[in-house]
C-alpha cells in the first residue's frame, strides 16, 4: 500500500511538473556567449511562457524563441525593434526611427586576446542595459536598413560581435516566441548540457539546478534597468 501511495504521489508531481513546463515556466541553459555581459555561459534561467498570452512583447525584453532558420533550435536575444520601427545599423551605430541609440562606455576588458568594450545602451523608451563590442581594426560588422513588418520583431544579442541575430536572418515572427526570460536562478561557468546555442533542460536536470539555486548567492532578474 505504501508503494502504491508513493507511486500515486509521484505521478501527481510528474503531472504538475509537465503542466508547469508546458504552459507556465521552463528552465534553460546558456551555453554560448551571445548575451554577455547580461547572461554568462553556464547560466541557468527561467522563462515565463504564459506572459505573452496576456501581454505583448516589449522593447528591451529578453525572449526565448524558435529559430526562424531552424525551428528545432531555441535562441535567446533582446528585442530592439518593434513592429513598425525603422531599423538602420551602420557598424556599431544603431538607429531606431532615425534616432541613434544612446551609448556610454563603462569599461574595457580582455576578450580572447582582443579588447572588448562594455557599453550602457539606452533604448528610445528609456530602457537601459549593457552591451559589448570588440574594438579591433578592420572588423567588419553587418549593416541593416529596413522597417519591422507587423507581427515581427528585430532582436539582437547583447554581445554584438558574437551573436547571430536579426542582422543576419531578418525579423523574428511573433509566433516563434516561446516566452520571456525573467530570472537567473543559478550561474556558473559550466559546460553546456547539449550542442547548439541555447537548449532546454531535462526535467531531472532542472530539478537539480533549482535545488542548487537555493545554495547560490546570485539571484538576478534579467532585463532589469541598470
Amino acid at each position: 500500500m505504501r508503494l502504491k501511495g508513493f507511486l500515486k504521489e509521484l505521478a501527481i508531481i510528474a503531472t504538475l511538473v509537465i503542466v508547469v513546463r508546458t504552459f507556465f515556466f521552463q528552465a534553460y541553459n546558456i551555453p554560448s556567449g551571445s548575451m554577455e555581459p547580461t547572461l554568462l555561459v553556464g547560466d541557468f534561467i527561467l522563462v515565463n511562457k504564459l506572459v505573452y498570452t496576456l501581454t505583448e512583447p516589449k522593447r528591451g525584453d529578453i525572449v526565448v524563441f524558435k529559430s526562424p532558420t531552424n525551428p528545432k533550435l531555441d535562441y535567446i536575444k533582446r528585442i530592439i525593434g518593434m513592429p513598425g520601427d525603422h531599423i538602420y545599423i551602420n557598424g556599431q551605430h544603431i538607429f531606431i526611427n532615425g534616432k541613434r541609440i544612446e551609448t556610454r562606455s563603462l569599461r574595457s576588458e580582455d576578450y580572447n586576446g582582443m579588447t572588448r568594450i562594455i557599453f550602457q545602451e539606452t533604448l528610445p523608451d528609456g530602457f537601459t542595459y549593457q552591451s559589448a563590442y570588440i574594438q579591433e581594426a578592420g572588423l567588419i560588422r553587418p549593416s541593416f536598413n529596413a522597417t519591422v513588418p507587423p507581427g515581427h520583431y528585430f532582436v539582437m544579442g547583447d554581445n554584438r560581435d558574437n551573436s547571430e541575430d536579426s542582422r543576419y536572418w531578418g525579423f523574428l515572427p511573433r509566433e516563434n516566441i516561446v516566452g520571456k526570460a525573467f530570472i537567473v536562478y543559478f550561474s556558473g561557468k559550466t559546460p553546456p548540457l547539449r550542442g547548439g546555442e541555447e537548449h532546454s533542460l531535462t526535467i531531472l536536470t532542472g530539478f537539480k539546478q533549482l535545488f542548487s539555486a537555493f545554495l547560490s548567492p546570485r539571484l538576478n532578474r534579467i532585463g532589469k534597468p541598470i
